[in-house]
């Protein structure tokens, strides 16, 4: 049981630690409305994760696995919303002070994990490894080790943002590096729209 349990660990932090659609958003925010104000994304974000995680494990999967297509159309509708954030994010004001309202939401960060090709992926591959059809036991633990370790790792991004926002103290600053993440983050939607197709092939 603890070989399993240091398993699941080890593969939700290989997930959520590593660089995605909703870590380059966290940082993207961090750095332009600080740690505080990026909480409230983080929180929708590992919730949204987590609240897909169960729902796969509980019975969609099953779904999902028979109509491989729904994933292709989730794939192709999520890689477009990243990268209107992306849009949103390489288009903003290079202000000093930025409005409350361009800051990302919680409710923003819950439905970017259900759009996200990379969370689905997660998702899916944990549930196939850790998933016992005899019990619901394994979903919930994985459910909460994953939550804890997806919260963690986010608002560790959030604090690496807040530092990256110390040295953007002028509009320039800003606005150079508000394109180059907002450009990044489209291209990473868009690789990953192309690797899910592909696999999917």
């Amino acid at each position: 049981m603890y070989t399993q349990i240091a398993a699941m660990c080890i593969f939700a932090l290989s997930m959520s630690i590593t660089p995605g659609p909703v870590n380059m958003v966290i940082v993207a925010s961090g750095a332009n409305h600080g740690l505080r104000k990026t909480l409230p994304f983080v929180s929708g974000a590992a919730i949204g994760f987590i609240l897909l995680l169960i729902v796969l494990g509980l019975g969609l999967m099953q779904i999902v696995t028979t109509h491989p297509i729904l994933l292709k159309y989730l794939a192709i509708a999520g890689s477009i919303f990243i990268i209107y954030l992306g849009y949103k994010i390489g288009t903003a004001r290079p202000d000093i002070s930025i409005e409350e309202d361009s800051c990302p939401s919680f409710k923003q960060g819950l439905l970017m994990q259900w759009l996200n090709p990379k969370a689905w992926i997660a998702c899916i591959a944990g549930l196939s490894m850790f998933m016992d059809d005899k019990s619901l036991d394994p979903l919930l633990i994985f459910s909460i080790l994953y939550f804890v370790i997806c919260y963690l790792s986010l608002f560790m991004w959030a604090i690496m943002g807040s530092k990256v926002g110390l040295l953007l103290n002028t509009p320039r600053r800003i606005r150079f590096f508000n394109v180059s993440l907002g450009s990044l983050l489209s291209v990473c939607a868009c690789y990953l729209l192309f690797d899910f197709l592909h696999a999917a092939i």
